[in-house]
């Protein structure tokens, strides 16, 4: 006997995923229909999603009928070659990007997920990690870099080895409410979570010293649960983090590119060349920086050939399934027709 049962998906394997369900923790698997129906990797659960799941009498295994309609999707584009989405966390109210004060740091890399942030509509957080390997001027110096770019950002310094900001973290964190830890290998989320949960089961990694990169030790996405019942979501390191799909998202996180935009004499003004340009008058004036126009610039451009490659893709692949459909017809009517 089996019984329809609402769950969270709480991880993403290769071919499995744990569920969340009446309190306990259970295995699931996709129903055929979920996953041959599905048209993209957007149709199939991640981290996050709430579903509908047929659940056995012994619940030993649980089939995901149906993913709920989702607040907020997290997405990116796929690492590698193909132009796909990958999603990576679901009904997210907060977002924090877990940045370290040491060789991570790095502005380009923080407007790219607050891009990611800003077009899902989840508002975003920076936890600057390793306060410990830094002295305190370079800590305030880089802290003051990322608000003098985003005044209205909230930023807060850690330290996962001195406790330093983790009270505070965990006072911001409420109860009920999901949030997703996103950043490189090696900044310090996964430790972050041992923290906050008084656990020590999640595997940890040094960095290199050469570079302060870190090995990907977290190898999948998974939440866990705080005391309060809030929940975070660690995920692997992100070495690639491109941008497409990208309706508002660019222009609300670049806010100040796009307020001066309005005032250029062109309105398809690309900000490079053309006179005229309120935007790269305020370059020449010191008022916004070469390198973040630099960087919009960048991640416009990654974001429109990206667009038009999955665009293209999707036209060919819905030209081919017409094709077999019509193969698949003909050969039916020439079967009928021997007959």
């Amino acid at each position: 006997m089996t019984e329809i049962k609402n769950g969270l998906v709480t991880a993403v394997w290769k071919n499995a995923y744990g569920l969340r369900i009446d309190g306990s923790n259970l295995r699931g698997e996709l129903s055929g229909k979920l996953q041959f129906g599905a048209e993209s990797s957007l149709d199939l659960p991640t981290v996050g999603d709430r579903v509908q799941c047929l659940v056995p009498e012994d619940a030993t295994l649980a089939i995901i009928q149906e993913i709920q309609p989702r607040t907020t999707l997290l997405k990116r584009k796929a690492a590698g070659q193909a132009v796909e989405f990958q999603p990576l966390a679901a009904n997210l109210d907060g977002l924090l990007v877990v940045m370290a004060l040491t060789e991570d740091f790095n502005l380009n890399r923080l407007d790219r997920y607050l891009v990611l942030a800003a077009e899902a509509k989840i508002p975003a957080a920076v936890l600057l990690s390793k306060a410990d390997l830094v002295t305190t001027v370079e800590t305030a110096n880089r802290q003051q870099a990322v608000t003098d770019r985003y005044p209205e950002l909230a930023v807060l310094v850690i330290s996962n080895a001195t406790g330093k900001g983790i009270d505070e973290l965990a006072e911001h964190l409420p109860a009920d409410q999901t949030f997703c830890l996103l950043g490189s290998s090696g900044v310090g989320k996964s430790s972050l979570i041992n923290r906050l949960t008084s656990r020590d089961d999640l595997a940890t990694g040094a960095v290199r010293e050469t570079d302060g990169r870190g090995r990907h030790v977290t190898t999948t996405r998974q939440m866990f649960q705080l005391a309060n019942g809030a929940w975070l979501i660690d995920s692997p390191g992100l070495r690639e983090l491109g941008n497409f799909d990208l309706s508002t998202g660019l222009d609300d996180t670049f806010a100040d590119i796009t307020a001066l935009a309005v005032e250029c004499r062109f309105n398809d003004c690309t900000h490079r060349h053309e006179a005229g340009c309120a935007v790269q008058a305020a370059v020449d004036s010191g008022e916004l920086g070469a390198d973040r126009l630099a960087n919009y610039q960048k991640i416009q451009r990654e974001a429109d050939y990206y667009d038009r490659s999955y665009h293209e893709q999707r036209r060919r692949d819905k030209d081919f399934g017409k094709m077999v459909k019509q193969v698949k017809k003909h050969l039916k009517q020439n079967t009928a027709k021997g007959r």
